[in-house]
């Protein structure tokens, strides 16, 4: 049962991640597509926010794919946990805790479940063998 609880934590947070990338990258899904993404970052203090821009829409697009497929899934993994603690950081933290008020509750969820696949890896049911 281990080997599918793996795969429900890698479908659930690869797909969650790999819509969110599309927005970010593409604009789909009422996203703001990578320019409108650039100009939020800016206004974060991000530099030059192009570039983080670009860098954050793939690394959350492509990290999510690799989650859901179970190819390099801890390093996958591990980058989305990074890009998930430093949105918790620069936008939530200072909120408080509850998603109701702002709050980093939202992305405290998401970052136990990047732990979790850090630690734990793929399971068996891969798309790829190695």
């Amino acid at each position: 049962m281990l080997n599918w609880g793996i795969l429900v934590l890698r479908l659930a947070l690869g797909i969650m991640f790999m819509a969110h990338g599309l927005q970010m990258a593409f604009g789909l899904f009422g996203g703001p597509g990578v320019k409108g993404f650039s100009q939020m970052l800016s206004g974060l203090g991000f530099a030059p926010a192009i570039f983080w821009s670009y860098v954050a829409s793939y690394t959350v697009f492509i990290g999510g794919l690799l989650v859901i497929i179970g190819l390099q899934t801890r390093l996958a993994s591990a980058l989305l946990l990074i890009f998930i603690l430093t949105a918790a950081i620069k936008v939530h933290l200072a909120k408080g805790f509850f998603l109701s008020n702002g709050g980093f509750e939202y992305n405290f969820i998401i970052a136990a479940i990047c732990l979790a696949l850090i630690l734990l890896g793929p399971g068996k049911f891969i798309m790829f063998k190695k």
